[in-house]
């Protein structure tokens, strides 16, 4: 599994959106799933739509572990309804994946499991989440059954997830659900691959 964190803040600053990958982490570690948590913003990923787009360009690096996993966790904060511009750009260098196909000519990342991890002090979650699933479905990935978790702060009067004392309750079930789903759906996929024709 490749943890995504989509946060603005370099490591090793502390970030709500790690704090909440770490707990998809952990929820899928209770079902045999290991994996590593990659800060995004700790590389200097161009912008563009291409697999590799050039000098200086670590984004092959992050594809690469992308393509080593069976499960993608795409953790992103919320800033003003939408998701962060890191996430965004994650999104368009995915891009490049729609052209690249197996020896039987299917998108290499069919087979892999994508989930949504997102934080925030204001609104936009649900939207979010609708964004990144049809992003992530189009360049491949399949999303399980309640493959979401999400927490936003009330309106207003923010607070920071990992600031909370604990985790909500309703927050570390739906984490839970998407852990146990996301790895049983990992474990079909990589047992029976998708049709090619």
């Amino acid at each position: 599994m490749q943890l995504l964190v989509c946060s603005l803040k370099p490591g090793p600053q502390a970030s709500s959106s790690e704090v909440m990958a770490r707990q998809v982490l952990d929820a899928m570690a209770d079902h045999g799933v290991a994996g590593d948590t990659l800060r995004v913003a700790d590389y200097d990923v161009k912008p563009g739509t291409a697999a590799d787009m050039g000098e200086g360009d670590q984004w092959p690096q992050i594809r690469s572990q992308i393509y080593d996993a069976d499960i993608l966790v795409f953790a992103t904060p919320t800033w003003v309804g939408h998701p962060s511009s890191v996430a965004q750009r994650v999104l368009e260098r995915l891009d490049a994946e729609l052209s690249e196909t197996d020896d039987q000519g299917r998108p290499e990342l069919f087979g892999k499991v994508a989930v949504v991890a997102v934080v925030g002090n204001e609104d936009g979650a649900h939207k979010i989440v609708a964004d990144s699933f049809q992003a992530l479905n189009d360049m491949g990935f399949t999303i399980p059954a309640g493959g979401a978790t999400y927490w936003n702060s009330e309106a207003m009067n923010p607070v920071d997830y990992k600031d909370l004392d604990q985790t909500p309750e309703p927050v570390a079930a739906t984490t839970a659900t998407l852990g146990r789903n996301a790895a049983h759906l990992a474990r079909v996929l990589g047992a029976q691959q998708y049709p090619a024709s």
